[in-house]
């Protein structure tokens, strides 16, 4: 089936305190955003990237592709207030059915055996979603008072989350965007079952400048 990576670019760098996008900062010399982009090309070099970001940050982008993919198609739209209205700007530029991963532009660590295992598993199961379990313990906040949970039973959400391209746009559809923070959660919304694969611990988000360095 024909594979697609919408690589979700939304971020301002707020929290990164930084004046620079932090999916335009550079990592190793690179741009942090084009590295994601590479794990995917990696794995398969016919997967078609589709990159979502905010529509002042689109020149940047542009010159950012003409130095490090002038010969690679790579599709791009602007997104919404919100990330489900993102993807969904990203899903409305694919014509065809197929298996789609969404990832977010800032996880540019993600293994090809995740990227690999959730392609697999959206294509046996309709959705493979990269998880990986607590180490720590964990304590639910109530009014005043916290309690005790049992770790075992949480784990915790990455991306990539790979989907059957009708399934996750009749989820959208059923579901809506609204103020979903993963498309997991919009999926499962619309009636449809998540299934996990196996993220790892250095698929991380760069957020803050600790997770910079």
């Amino acid at each position: 089936m024909k594979k697609y990576a919408i690589i979700v670019a939304g971020g301002i760098g707020t929290r990164m305190k930084s004046d620079v996008p932090k999916q335009f900062l550079l990592l190793n010399g690179v741009p942090i955003i084009v590295q994601s982009i590479n794990r995917f090309l990696k794995y398969d070099d016919k997967t078609q990237v589709i990159v979502v970001l905010p529509e002042v940050h689109i020149s940047q982008w542009e010159a950012i592709k003409f130095q490090y993919f002038p010969d690679t198609e790579i599709r791009v739209t602007t997104g919404g207030m919100t990330r489900s209205a993102s993807v969904l700007s990203g899903l409305a530029l694919i014509n065809k059915d197929g298996l789609v991963a969404v990832h977010d532009a800032v996880r540019p660590f993600v293994s090809d055996e995740t990227i690999t295992q959730s392609f697999k598993s959206a294509d046996k199961h309709g959705s493979g979603v990269a998880v990986v379990s607590l180490k720590d313990s964990i304590r639910e906040l109530i009014n005043d008072e916290s309690i005790a949970r049992d770790r075992t039973n949480y784990v915790l959400v990455q991306t990539p989350q790979t989907f059957r391209v009708s399934e996750l746009k009749l989820a959208y559809e059923k579901a809506g965007a609204g103020l979903f923070t993963d498309d997991a959660s919009v999926y499962e919304a619309a009636g449809f079952s998540v299934s996990l694969v196996n993220g790892t611990y250095d698929n991380i988000k760069i957020t803050t400048p600790e997770d910079l360095k």
